[in-house]
């Protein structure tokens, strides 16, 4: 007999900047390290194939060299270019790539020095040589306004222009109902909720919303429950399977938001007009009607298409002065629906109590709110302030996506899941580790771990210095959420069935979803079968889109920070603690801006790292710095082309 064939080890290497990696391996909850040296020519984001060199030991990973490029990442760059007299160089955006770009004189075409440019990789870094590239396009001076975000949607891929196919199919569409639009393709009408007696309708959403997929009735049984209608639009009556417009959706997967700009899943017809839940107009909808005992159960349901008419349009601030009577002129205005607001509120509240027993993670991390002026640039940068409007509707939402989740699942049909896997005990008891410092633990029992017990520790630390920094590394600590063809519960909302039903102009699962609840029944076998092959497709392909939206928004995000703090060099700033590293510690504003503190900018003392910990302890003073500790800080460099900002300790704290 020959000898068996060893099977090919194949990840995606993530590189750091300093020239070593990371393999991170599909299923497994532990990357590889690659040493520098045994690198070779790989890019981050690459799929390589590696070589084990030493096996996991207790305090090391496992080591492994790459002795392939399986398939590369990037076959474009987005960087600065940098000219010389008879060539130049791109310096990439994405420091972890590990090469600039040289450009030889044919290849400059029209680019200046310091110009922001999208080079194509001619010729890939071999022997220690650089890639080779030429220079495809000119964005504009690195300085010019608007040109840091063009950059982030070039760096990222990000779907800028919808095709012409796809604007003329959406301008087709009337942006008023028509007599045929009120009818679904059997004999049974669309339930008609306009005008009803009772019946308030309202979207709740930010100022300057302009997408209102969502809207929300309230109201009480005769037995005491409460009723709930979610009314989602409709957005599969307009976006027909095997279209342009859906083609296009399945492509860009999600929306992304970027301060100043949207790029949207779906053509403005469609997303901020005949799909958008406009006050006073009819409007398609897909509606969820849930019955809710007094604990929060829901006792029954029913999903059914509706034709609606929105009563009013709310703001999340306008609906807080109403429920805590703190403007006078807003509770005059909106008096007569006073009693809708209560019993949401009310309603609410039974809800999240009943999601709190269950182990719902509140992770009340908050959000950057970034101001922009009127060129783009970054002038204020604040907290995004959250009040319980918010929380009506995110438990409403979140009871809607788990009531149809339940539904569908038992009725076997193709669906799409928003996935939650319990998290990597390895990685609970790391977190344990830090965790003792406080007094807190995660209790693991049998080798399971239940959401309560996270939920535990959230409320211990409610309110204390150390909550947010805990709440930030028990948010490390959990996996990654995705989308799936098959339910496998959501460990952090702490549900068994869970998928995303409540944003179909913004989320191509919501839309496949909508699509199964619309079509699946009067599907032929045929079309049912392709149905199942279609939701496992879609969740992957969503899956992949939500992951470069999210990297493309936090680079957006870092940029602006950076942009901000550029101005504010020299100047002193109360922060804390937010993270221990070998190499320094970073350190976080009130505003939500984050800079790192290195070694040599601590004052003279050498300090030692305590991993186990996350300390940093002073070899001679003994002066320990730990996760959630207040101090002192100073700016000393901020730059939004490297995306980073550099803290120096004050005085006193390192004396204390």
């Amino acid at each position: 007999m020959g000898k068996k064939k060893k099977q090919k080890i194949i990840g995606k290497f993530v590189a750091n900047s300093k020239g070593f990696g990371f393999v991170e391996l599909e299923n497994e909850p532990e990357d590889i390290f690659v040493p520098s040296s045994f690198v070779g020519n790989a890019l981050n984001g690459d799929m390589v194939e590696i070589q084990m060199l030493k096996e996991k030991r207790a305090d090391k990973r496992a080591e492994a060299k790459i002795v392939k490029v399986v398939k590369r990442e990037k076959e474009t760059v987005v960087g600065i270019f940098q000219k010389s007299r008879n060539f130049g160089f791109v310096v990439p955006d994405d420091k972890k790539l590990g090469t600039d770009i040289f450009i030889s004189k044919n290849h400059v075409k029209k680019a200046k020095n310091h110009d922001k440019v999208v080079a194509k990789i001619l010729k890939y870094p071999e022997k220690g040589k650089n890639a080779e590239g030429e220079i495809i396009e000119v964005l504009g001076n690195v300085n010019q306004a608007g040109v840091d975000m063009v950059c982030v949607i070039k760096e990222f891929d990000l779907p800028n222009e919808f095709p012409e196919p796809v604007l003329k199919e959406a301008r087709k569409i009337s942006q008023t109902l028509t007599e045929k639009d009120l009818q679904i393709n059997h004999e049974k009408k669309r339930i008609d909720l306009r005008d009803k007696e009772n019946m308030n309708i309202f979207t709740i959403d930010g100022e300057d919303a302009k997408d209102l997929d969502d809207a929300i009735w309230v109201g009480k049984a005769d037995n005491g429950h409460y009723l709930l209608d979610v009314h989602i639009a409709d957005v599969s009556h307009y976006v027909k399977k095997g279209s342009n417009l859906d083609n296009e959706a399945i492509f860009r997967g999600t929306s992304v938001y970027m301060f100043d700009r949207v790029i949207p899943m779906l053509p403005v017809e469609l997303s901020n007009g005949i799909c958008s839940l406009n006050a006073g107009q009819d409007r398609l909808a897909l509606s969820c009607l849930m019955e809710i005992d007094q604990n929060g159960k829901v006792v029954a349901s029913d999903v059914y298409k509706s034709v609606i008419r929105v009563t009013e349009r709310m703001s999340y601030t306008d609906v807080n002065k109403i429920l805590t009577n703190s403007d006078e002129e807003i509770c005059q205005k909106y008096a007569k629906y006073l009693p809708d607001f209560k019993l949401m509120e009310e309603l609410a509240q039974v809800l999240k109590n009943r999601r709190k027993k269950a182990g719902y993670l509140n992770l009340d991390i908050p959000e950057s709110k970034i101001i922009l002026d009127e060129n783009g640039k970054c002038v204020d940068i604040k907290k995004y302030e959250t009040t319980f409007a918010n929380e009506i509707i995110e438990q409403f939402m979140l009871t809607a996506n788990e009531t149809v989740a339940e539904k569908f699942y038992w009725m076997k049909v193709p669906f799409i899941y928003r996935v939650h896997e319990e998290p990597d005990l390895d990685k609970v008891k790391e977190l344990n580790k830090f965790l003792w410092n406080f007094g807190y633990k995660i209790h693991i029992n049998q080798d399971k771990v239940h959401p309560t017990e996270f939920a535990k520790v959230l409320e211990e630390v409610k309110g204390k210095p150390e909550e947010k920094v805990v709440s930030n590394l028990i948010l490390r600590t959990l996996k990654l959420a995705r989308y799936e063809n098959e339910n496998q519960g959501h460990f952090g909302i702490a549900s068994k069935f869970y998928c995303h039903f409540t944003s179909p102009i913004r989320r191509y699962p919501d839309l496949f979803i909508h699509r199964m609840i619309s079509e699946y029944w009067e599907a032929k076998e045929e079309e049912k079968e392709q149905f199942e092959a279609d939701s496992e497709k879609y969740a992957k392909s969503s899956s992949e889109c939500e992951q470069r939206a999210t990297k493309a928004e936090r680079e957006a995000e870092a940029i602006k920070k950076a942009e901000f703090m550029e101005d504010k060099i020299g100047e002193e700033f109360e922060a804390i603690i937010s993270s221990i590293t070998s190499f320094g510690m970073f350190a976080e504003l009130e505003n939500t801006v984050e800079g790192l503190i290195r070694f040599e900018n601590m004052g003279n003392e050498y300090y030692i790292y305590d991993e186990d910990r996350k300390q940093l302890i002073g070899e001679h003073t003994n002066r320990v710095f730990k996760i959630g500790d207040k101090i002192k800080i100073r700016v000393i460099s901020a730059s939004k082309m490297l995306r980073q900002i550099d803290f120096e300790l004050m005085e006193e704290n390192a004396e204390e």
